[in-house]
C-alpha cells in the first residue's frame, strides 16, 4: 500500500502534526537503526498506550498489544520517503485503524486526478461511491470519497476512505486513505480522521546545491 520513490530536482514529503493521543506513527523502513528496534518500539509503545488507557494489562495484555503492533509495521510501514503511516489505537485489545498518506509530483488535469485519487469510478465498488468536494485547513479544495468494495478472496466487504488534494503552490497531489472490513470501526474513527486531514501539509526539500 506503499509507493515508490519519486526521482526529482525537489522531492517531497509530507508533514502531518498529528494529536499523539489519537495517532500513533509507524517507524519508516528507510530508517534503518529504528526498523532494527521495531520489537523494542513495539513494547514501549505498547506499555506507554496501556499506562495512558490506564487500566492495568493483565499478564499478557503488553505482549498482545506489542505483538499486533509489530504485525501492523511489518504489514504497513512505509518503504518511501513520500509516505507516511498513522494508526489509530482505540482500545489496547481491538486491532489498530491504520491511516496511511502519499504525496506525488502533479499529474493531469486537476479534477480528473483527484477523482482517480479517491477511485470516483471505481468499476470494483459494490454501488457508485459517494464523493464529494473536501476542504482541509492546510491543503484548500480536495475530494472525499467512501465507497465498498468486494474482496476477491474473502467473503467480507471493505469499506474504504478516501481524500486527495492538489497543492498548486509547489505542484503536488496528496492522497490519504483508509480501509478495512470493519465499517463500524472506520465510521468511529471518521470524526479523527478528518481532524488529521487538517494537520496534512507538504514539505519541499530543495536539493540543489547552494551557489557559494
Amino acid at each position: 500500500m506503499t509507493e515508490g520513490w519519486v526521482e526529482l530536482e525537489h522531492e517531497f514529503s509530507l508533514d502531518i502534526a498529528y494529536d499523539p493521543s489519537v495517532w500513533l506513527e509507524l517507524p519508516p523502513r528507510w530508517e534503518t537503526e529504528e526498523w532494527q528496534d521495531i520489537g523494542v518500539w513495539a513494547r514501549d509503545c505498547a506499555r506507554l498506550f496501556w499506562q495512558s488507557y490506564g487500566q492495568s494489562p493483565g499478564d499478557s495484555g503488553v505482549a498482545f498489544l506489542a505483538d499486533t503492533l509489530q504485525r501492523l509495521a511489518v504489514a504497513f510501514a512505509p518503504e518511501s520517503f513520500d509516505t507516511r503511516v498513522v494508526i489509530r489505537v482505540g482500545e489496547p485489545l481491538t486491532m489498530p485503524l491504520p491511516v496511511m498518506a502519499t504525496v506525488k509530483p502533479a499529474q493531469g488535469y486537476r479534477e480528473e486526478t483527484l477523482r482517480a485519487l479517491v477511485r470516483a469510478e471505481d468499476p470494483e465498488s459494490v454501488e457508485p461511491p459517494v464523493a464529494e468536494p473536501f476542504r482541509a485547513e492546510l491543503l484548500g479544495e480536495g475530494l472525499r470519497a467512501f465507497r465498498y468494495v468486494q474482496q476477491d478472496d474473502a467473503p467480507e466487504v471493505l469499506a474504504a476512505l478516501r481524500y486527495a488534494w492538489r497543492d498548486e503552490d509547489v505542484g503536488a497531489d496528496v492522497v490519504l486513505w483508509t480501509a478495512g472490513d470493519d465499517t463500524e470501526q472506520i465510521i468511529r474513527a471518521a470524526m479523527d480522521i478528518e481532524e488529521l486531514t487538517h494537520k496534512v501539509s507538504v514539505a519541499v526539500w530543495d536539493l540543489e546545491p547552494k551557489e557559494k
